[in-house]
């Protein structure tokens, strides 16, 4: 039997060996540790001001015909809605444009082509929405802050693009369905079965819906609700805190 003895400098020694090992295991763990990238935000469905509003978002490739007569009744109306314009369909109607910026509309990106997202590669994503709001801009002179893909198609590239392009990616709580040209009083039902504080409807510039609006923003009006555009229902972070602040004191 053999007994071993221990000197105190012999087992401080022993000690800082092992907190040595220790430390170059962790390190190595660390390296050898799967990085979870960070997850990107996500796509928008409605507003969150928590008030008796609406956004009428109307995506724009075509339809320009019908596009005069939207704009009278949403004066008559009072209200202010969000236009998403491919950068294609701007650049032939650039009057039509100014018009509903001048008039207290947002413009908004769709785009430069009305394309299939998911189809494209990250840099061909990255092109369309960087061209599409490079028109906007030079058109209305002020930058777009979101984007709607086209056919509400999206998938991680556009997602990872519209956040690395500093967009918010937008769809929608209410789709009118108005693409398919239904009769002007399917659209109005469809909208006033589902309206709700914040909702983002979806339309187009189409006869029907042009029909349609007139009395659809009269009940959405004679239901309590106001129409905005999509900046005064979708708050940011730090507006809510700017918000809190200035209520606080």
């Amino acid at each position: 039997m053999r007994i071993f003895f221990f000197t105190k400098k012999g087992f401080i020694r022993g000690m800082s060996g092992l907190v040595f090992l220790g430390l170059l295991a962790f390190i190595f763990l660390q390296m050898i540790k799967p990085q979870v990238a960070a997850v990107p935000a996500q796509a928008i469905y409605q507003g969150n001001s928590g008030q008796k509003t609406v956004a009428l978002c109307i995506n724009v490739d075509w339809g320009e015909e019908f596009i005069p007569a939207m704009l009278e009744s949403f004066k008559a109306n009072d209200a202010k809605v969000t236009f998403f314009v491919t950068g294609r369909w701007a650049e032939k109607n650039p009057d039509l444009v100014r018009q509903m910026h001048e008039e207290g509309h947002s413009i908004q990106n769709h785009g430069y082509k009305h394309v299939h997202f998911n189809n494209l590669s990250g840099e061909q994503a990255r092109e369309q929405i960087v061209k599409g709001g490079r028109i906007i801009k030079e058109l209305t002179g002020k930058e777009s802050v979101y984007f709607a893909p086209p056919y509400g198609e999206f998938n991680t590239n556009v997602v990872t693009v519209s956040e690395k392009l500093h967009y918010k990616l937008i769809m929608w709580s209410i789709d009118t369905i108005d693409w398919q040209k239904p009769p002007a009083d399917t659209i109005i039902k469809r909208v006033m079965n589902q309206l709700h504080n914040d909702a983002i409807i979806l339309m187009h510039p189409t006869q029907p819906t042009a029909e349609a609006l007139p009395e659809l923003m009269t009940q959405i009006s004679a239901s309590g609700y106001q129409m905005k555009t999509l900046d005064q229902i979708v708050i940011t972070d730090n507006e809510k805190k700017d918000k809190n602040e200035k209520t606080s004191h």
